[in-house]
């Protein structure tokens, strides 16, 4: 497969397509984070914003992913977020997508990547125990992945569970924060 790389922000056909994807893949995973079009485009449009990097992948010339990077520290930015349409997933692609952004992350003299990957509909093992001050490092250190949660995809990638947040997103729904060093 012949892939390439684009900058969303450089059309509105891209914004768009990037909005439709973000969209659905997030409704294909059960999460009705954007109720509309309208919401998923003011997201794409506030990742395009400077100084934040906005990146798609494109398969004959159609996009079919898109992922960004905004400031979190000076030299620690966020991932958010990181869609491949659900047909093209567990292929490679997203793997080819973020090394592309570490590598222009790492041109700005950013030296690490941090992102947090919710776990809202009991897809690990971390949702289905009450985390406490006496178990939180043992649940994360022997976590299991239930359901195919994407912690597993970022950790292939190299990224490092660095924490979580127990009840983020709701009584056992924590939020998995991770982390990457790039320099």
């Amino acid at each position: 497969m012949d892939y390439s790389i684009c900058d969303i922000a450089e059309s509105n056909e891209l914004i768009l397509e990037a909005a439709k994807i973000l969209r659905k893949s997030f409704l294909d995973a059960g999460n009705e984070s954007w109720v509309d079009i309208k919401k998923a485009i003011e997201e794409v449009e506030d990742c395009i914003e400077h100084p934040n990097l906005c990146l798609g992948i494109c398969l004959d010339d159609k996009l079919i992913g898109w992922t960004g990077l905004r400031p979190m520290y000076d030299k620690t930015w966020e991932l958010h977020p990181m869609v491949i349409k659900t047909e093209y997933q567990c292929r490679g692609i997203g793997k080819v997508l973020i090394k592309e952004l570490e590598k222009r992350a790492k041109g700005r003299g950013i030296i690490g990547i941090a992102l947090g990957t919710d776990d809202e509909y009991q897809k690990t093992s971390l949702s289905m125990i009450d985390i406490n001050e006496r178990n939180i490092f043992d649940e994360i250190g022997n976590i299991k992945n239930v359901t195919n949660h994407p912690y597993e995809f970022y950790k292939k990638c190299g990224y490092m569970i660095v924490g979580i947040i127990p009840n983020a997103n709701g009584k056992r729904k924590p939020d998995i924060w991770m982390w990457k060093d790039i320099s």
